[in-house]
Formats: C-alpha cells, sequence, structure tokens
C-alpha cells in the first residue's frame, strides 16, 4: 500500500520489556493496537483493549515450510476469542489486536476488517493462512464501507511497524523505473528486481532454477517449495516463472529462490551498466 505522507505512531510499552506487550497508536486515528507475545498472554488479558470489539492477527512459525503462519480473526469483544485460541491453536506466538478507543466499530465493521485482511494475506501469498473458512465481506452501506476502509488503513500502516508485513503485496509498480532495476543473470535465468525499504522486490515474469544444487542451505529449499505450492512459481518450460510481484527479506533470499543455490545477492544483483548492489549503496553512500 503506498503512503507519501508523514505520520507518527506512538508505541507505550507499560512494562518496560520492549519487546512485551505494546500499545499502539497511530496520529489522527481513533484506534489502537495492542501487540503481545504469547509468553504475556495472562497479562494482555487483563487489559481494557481486549474487552473491545476488534480484529485480531496469531502469527507465528509455520510447522511445514518457512514461511510464517497467520490467523486473522474478530470478535464482538475479542477477550472469549483469544481465550479459545489460546487453548486450542498451538502455532502462534504473538498477536495483535485492533479496536477502536472511542468503541465505534461494530460487529459487522470488524466481520469487514476480517475479510479484507484475510483476502490480502491470501493475495500478497506472505504466509500460510490458518484460517480454514475464508470469511465473506457483510453487507454494509457505502459510509459503513469507507469508515471500515479508512480504518483498514490505519492498521495495515501501524502492523509493519512491529514487524508484521503479511498483507502487502510488492510494490515494484510504484518503485519500477529503469534506473532502479536489477538483474541477475545464469545459465538462462533472467530475473529483474529492486531494493526496496521492506524488501528486496522480484518482478512478476522473473524466471528461476528449476532444480537446486545439492548444497543449497535447507532454507532455501523450503522457501521454493513454499512458494510453489502458493503458485508464486510456476513451471513453464524448463525453469519456473515468478507469477507476481514478491517481495523477499534480502537481496541474498532473493537471489537464492531464483537461481537454486546459495547466493550473495548484494554482489549477484546487478544494474544495466554491470554494477553490483554493493557497489551501488557503496556509491551512493559516499555521495550521501
Amino acid at each position: 500500500m503506498a503512503h507519501t505522507k508523514g505520520f507518527s505512531v506512538r508505541i507505550f510499552i507499560p512494562s518496560g520489556e520492549p519487546e512485551g506487550l505494546r500499545i499502539i497508536e497511530k496520529s489522527n486515528w481513533t484506534g489502537q493496537g495492542l501487540v503481545f507475545p504469547r509468553a504475556q498472554y495472562a497479562e494482555a488479558r487483563k487489559r481494557p483493549e481486549v474487552g473491545r470489539t476488534g480484529v485480531y492477527v496469531l502469527y507465528g512459525p509455520s510447522e511445514t515450510g518457512q514461511l510464517p503462519r497467520v490467523y486473522i480473526g474478530e470478535g464482538d469483544v475479542v477477550l472469549p476469542r483469544l481465550d479459545q485460541h489460546a487453548r486450542q491453536k498451538d502455532f502462534w506466538t504473538h498477536a495483535a489486536v485492533f479496536t477502536s478507543k472511542d468503541q465505534n466499530l461494530n460487529k459487522a465493521h470488524v466481520q469487514y476488517l476480517e475479510a479484507r485482511l484475510v483476502e490480502l494475506a491470501a493475495a500478497a501469498k506472505r504466509a500460510e493462512l490458518d484460517n480454514g473458512n475464508i470469511p465473506q465481506r457483510p453487507n454494509l452501506s457505502e459510509a459503513d464501507v469507507a469508515d471500515a476502509e479508512g480504518f483498514l488503513g490505519d492498521l495495515l500502516l501501524c502492523l509493519p511497524v512491529v514487524g508484521v508485513n503479511l498483507f502487502e503485496k510488492a510494490v515494484a509498480d510504484a518503485l519500477r523505473s529503469d534506473r532502479d532495476l536489477l538483474f541477475l543473470r545464469s545459465k538462462g535465468i533472467e530475473a529483474r528486481g529492486l531494493d526496496s525499504s521492506e524488501g528486496f522486490v522480484v518482478l512478476a515474469g522473473s524466471r528461476a532454477a528449476r532444480a537446486t544444487v545439492p548444497s543449497c542451505h535447507p532454507y532455501l529449499i523450503e522457501l521454493r517449495k513454499s512458494l510453489i505450492d502458493k503458485g508464486v512459481l510456476v513451471t513453464d518450460g524448463e525453469t519456473y516463472r515468478l507469477s507476481q510481484d514478491y517481495t523477499f527479506n534480502s537481496p541474498s533470499t532473493a537471489a537464492g529462490v531464483m537461481l537454486g543455490r546459495s547466493s550473495n545477492g548484494r554482489a549477484e544483483w546487478k544494474d544495466a551498466k554491470g554494477r553490483s548492489l554493493k557497489e551501488i549503496q557503496e556509491a551512493e553512500a559516499e555521495l550521501a
């Protein structure tokens, strides 16, 4: 989601532990986020925020692949739903709960937010969805949809601030230019990408090796398998083809997935002039 205007996010940590329970508030927003590790659920359930109507995201490592696992839900009162998941779902290690400080979210609003978050996670393909049933958007008035979309937009700006980047598709269209493009070429493989603040974006249509070398890191092998299973990498002749712009956590991960071997992405990705990403970054730092 493109956002071109500056904004402020306030993070309050009641316990004083930086990785502990955090209260998230954004400038000019009536919403409020409560983010906490599962180890502090006993403290989180005492908070007034979980006694309100809201939407929540449970996330943690996947048991089968390298992509994280995520569950999205809603509650007219959030706490009973969280209690249920604390008993029945083992995978999640962290939770993010979003409610309204002035309590102007109703059941239909949070059902809409839940459905939209599931849609976004499914489209981004950056996590394994734990939701067994895909929720449908409720019928809302045009005004209520506008209000819910406004709340969602601010919510999506807050999540990356606390390290949750599971809902955004790659933003290559906003960043794409001939000057920014980087290339990866090796034995019939050609990929195009660009470096961004969120990660390294590889563009749709890029080609990836069908096979991995014996020394390929298990992390890359499992990540490739996850992307194949989700249809991000699709078979196309002698290679795989990237079906959508996709954001990797680093240039090296992007290069490793596309080449089928462990790689130094800062050396492998090069611009049209043959300069490596490492050389480009060093030159930009010197100019600055």
